[in-house]
């Protein structure tokens, strides 16, 4: 089933693996969380929780088509083989997603600054831990 996908992709031109061209989204929003938390949380500027909130769920919207290409992307290119990378990615992907959902439950309890700004540090951290999971993955340490 997998292998018959990318077959087809490829039959149209499409080569590549499908995870890099979805991840760019939430790791951008995840940014985008920290950075406006900061500036409501040091800036004294509550406005800016308004858009982190909106930035983690876009975030959260698209996580669960991110980890899905990075599924079919392990089949396809590892085997399914449990390499320590994938093993890390699989745990930081399931502890991001679970810091989003936790950040839009305080959103919506109208939790401080303070507070959400300690959860987006922590998404970044998963984030980071993340993106240098793939990179050395994909070009090796």
């Amino acid at each position: 089933m997998i292998e018959s996908l990318y077959a087809f992709l490829g039959n149209v031109g499409f080569h590549h693996p499908l995870h890099p061209a979805l991840t760019h989204i939430p790791m951008g929003m995840v940014m985008g969380c920290f950075f406006f938390s900061l500036f409501a949380y040091y800036g004294k500027k509550d406005i800016f929780l308004k858009t982190s909130f909106h930035c983690a769920v876009l975030a959260l919207i698209f996580i669960i088509p991110t980890i899905l290409a990075g599924l079919l992307d392990w089949q396809h290119l590892y085997a399914g083989r449990y390499l320590p990378y994938i093993v890390v990615k699989m745990v930081l992907a399931f502890v991001l997603t679970g810091l989003l959902v936790y950040s839009v439950i305080l959103h919506r309890k109208n939790t401080g600054a303070k507070k959400l700004f300690i959860v987006y540090c922590l998404c970044l951290v998963s984030a980071v831990g993340l993106g240098f999971s793939g990179g050395q993955l994909v070009y090796g340490g």
